[in-house]
C-alpha cells in the first residue's frame, strides 16, 4: 500500500533564528521512501545529519519575516494493522540488550521513578510481557480524556496522570512511565498514521505519537491514545520522548502560524480526485 504524507509548517519569525526540523520518516523506514521534497520558503540552505536515535535532520537558518517549511512524501506501507505477540515476554534488567537501558530510565517527561509505587500497585499484580503492557495501554486509554485544548508542553506522565486529561503525546508518555516503571523498556514514537480502517474522527489530521515497548526479541508498538492495532504507520522520530524528537526546535522565539499534516493511501483519495 502505498501513502501519501507531509506537512506544511507556516511560521513569523522576528529575528534571524536557526533551528533543527525532523519531519522526515525516520532512517529505519528508508527503503519504504518512494519519492519525498522538502522545501523551505523562502528558500534557505540546509544541512542535513542522523542523530543518535536514527532520527532525520534538518538544520537551517530561517530569515526574518514569514517562513514556511513544508515536506511530502510516498512512501510504501504493510497493509495489515499492527502485529500482536501475546506470547512475547520481559526480560530481566540483567538480561536486556545493552542499547534498551536508556529507555528504563526516567527522563524530562516520564517520572518513571515517581510513578513506581503507583505502577506496582495497579499492574504489579499482572504477569510480566505482553499482557501486562496491554493492561497499562487499555488503563491509560480508559482513565485519560482526549482533547486538543489540553495540550501543553509542560505536561508530563505525572501530571497528567494527576489532571486526567491530554493529546496523544501525553497518553504515550504515561504509558511509557508506567512501562519503565515496572522495568519495561520503552521509547517515544511520532511519526504520520493515516485513518485507515477506522472511522473518520471529524478533526484535522496531526501529526501522532505511540510507544514501542521491548519484549521477546524486538520492539513492538502500543498505542495508549488509539487503543488499537492500526494500518500504516510511518515513523518520523524516536527517543525517550517528546524532548528527543520535537518536529521543529528553534534557538530563539518563534510563531507557528499555521500546520496542515496530510497522510492517507494514494490509491483511495487522489484517484478519485484525479
Amino acid at each position: 500500500m502505498d501513502l501519501r504524507v507531509g506537512n506544511s509548517f507556516t511560521f513569523d519569525v522576528p529575528v534571524t533564528t536557526h533551528a533543527v526540523v525532523i519531519v522526515e520518516p525516520n532512517l529505519s523506514e528508508a527503503e519504504r521512501v518512494v519519492e519525498s521534497r522538502f522545501g523551505i520558503e523562502p528558500h534557505e540552505p540546509a544541512s542535513t545529519f542522523v542523530d543518535g536515535y536514527g532520527n532525520r535532520c534538518r538544520r537551517l537558518t530561517m530569515e526574518a519575516g514569514t517562513v514556511r517549511l513544508w515536506f511530502d512524501a510516498t512512501v510504501t506501507v504493510d497493509p495489515t494493522p499492527d502485529p500482536v505477540d501475546e506470547a512475547a515476554e520481559a526480560w530481566t534488567p540483567a538480561a536486556l540488550p545493552d542499547d534498551t537501558l536508556p529507555y528504563l530510565l526516567p527522563s524530562r517527561y516520564c517520572e518513571s521513578d515517581l510513578l513506581a509505587p503507583m505502577a506496582a500497585s495497579t499492574f504489579g499484580h499482572i504477569p510480566s510481557g505482553w499482557g501486562q503492557v496491554q493492561a497499562i495501554s487499555d488503563w491509560v486509554h480508559d482513565h485519560l480524556t482526549f482533547g486538543y485544548e489540553n495540550a501543553s508542553v509542560h505536561h508530563t506522565a505525572a501530571s497528567v496522570l494527576r489532571d486526567g486529561r491530554g493529546v496523544c503525546r501525553d497518553f504515550t508518555h504515561a504509558g511509557i512511565a508506567l512501562c519503565r516503571a515496572l522495568n519495561v523498556p520503552a521509547r517515544y514514537v511520532c511519526g504520520y498514521l493515516p485513518d485507515i480502517g477506522v472511522p473518520d474522527p471529524g478533526t484535522p489530521m496531526d501529526f501522532c505519537a505511540w510507544m514501542e515497548v521491548y519484549l521477546g526479541d524486538r520492539w513492538h508498538t502500543f498505542d495508549p491514545r488509539n487503543n488499537q492495532r492500526r494500518i500504516g504507520r510511518v515513523v518520523v522520530g524516536r527517543g525517550r520522548d517528546a524532548a528527543d524528537v520535537a518536529m521543529v526546535t528553534t534557538f530563539g522565539q518563534i510563531w507557528l502560524r499555521d500546520l496542515t499534516v496530510w497522510a492517507h493511501e494514494l490509491e483511495s483519495v487522489e484517484a478519485r480526485t484525479g
